[in-house]
C-alpha cells in the first residue's frame, strides 16, 4: 500500500504555486527573531534589585522576563478565582 502517490505532470496536479501566508509566517519568524536578539542585546546590563532584608543583582533581561511570567501566571489565577466566584454565584 502506497501512503503518497506521485502527482502526474500530465495531469497538471503539480502547480508551481506562490504560498503568500508561508512567507508571511517566514518573514513574522524571522522579525520576531530579530526582535528577541536585539531585546536581549539592549537590556544584557546587571541592575541590582533591593528587597526589603537584602539586595540582589540580576541581568535587566532576566528580571524584565520573570516580571512578565509572574505578571501572566498571576493574570491567569486571578481569572480562574473569578470564574469560580462566578459558578457560585450562578448556582445560588
Amino acid at each position: 500500500m502506497r501512503l503518497f502517490r506521485r502527482p502526474s505532470i500530465d495531469t497538471g496536479e503539480l502547480q508551481e504555486t506562490w504560498q503568500p501566508l508561508l512567507y508571511a509566517r517566514v518573514v513574522a519568524v524571522v522579525v520576531l527573531v530579530a526582535y528577541v536578539i536585539a531585546f536581549v542585546l539592549e537590556n544584557h546590563k546587571a541592575v541590582s534589585v533591593h528587597f526589603v532584608l537584602a539586595k540582589a543583582h540580576v541581568s535587566l533581561v532576566w528580571l524584565i522576563l520573570l516580571s512578565l511570567l509572574l505578571g501572566f501566571v498571576g493574570g491567569i489565577l486571578i481569572s480562574q478565582l473569578e470564574r469560580r466566584r462566578r459558578r457560585r454565584r450562578a448556582a445560588e
